[in-house]
């Protein structure tokens, strides 16, 4: 594939964005033409060969960005290979085991016929926006449990996944 992908994303405070923005730089780091963006502020995906899309999870849903992206844009993500990836157990599960879509994901990846889907721990720290987020920590809840490594092996999977195509 010779095209450019799109990493997207919905998240409140951050932690969504930067597991985006290392999915984005390995598929740079293997060749790919790659552009990272906050999902609301997606206008077209009509110049991406693939998109790679995420949220954040609250409550058992997709960030809110994250799922108007791909609602607004269902059509056009229907017609190109996508992935979804979610972020947001505050403990280790995610690192211990495979952790499903929730069901508004499972639902669309079956609408658009998506590739792959991926839970990453979560990411809420001192600072965070929200009650809820402030709630957490006031309880001891918080922390950071994402782990990159895995981040990176799966955009490196992705990659691979991209590069033989079209090869």
């Amino acid at each position: 594939m010779t095209g450019t992908v799109l990493v997207t994303y919905g998240t409140t405070n951050g932690s969504t964005a930067q597991i985006a923005e290392t999915i984005a730089d390995v598929l740079r780091k293997e060749g790919l033409t790659v552009e990272a963006l906050p999902a609301q502020s997606v206008a077209s995906v009509a110049s991406y060969d693939a998109v790679v899309a995420g949220g954040g999870l609250y409550a058992g849903r997709w960030h809110k960005h994250a799922r108007r992206f791909l609602r607004r844009h269902r059509s056009a993500l229907a017609e190109r290979p996508l992935w979804l990836f979610s972020s947001g157990p505050l403990d280790a599960s995610a690192s211990e085991r495979d952790i499903p879509p929730v069901p508004g994901v499972k639902k669309a990846m079956a609408e658009l016929d998506a590739r792959e889907h991926v839970t990453f721990g979560g990411c809420l720290e001192e600072g965070a926006k929200g009650w809820v987020a402030r709630m957490i920590l006031r309880n001891g809840k918080g922390g950071d449990f994402r782990d990159f490594t895995a981040i990176e092996t799966w955009a490196a999977h992705v990659a691979d996944e991209l590069t033989h195509m079209n090869a």
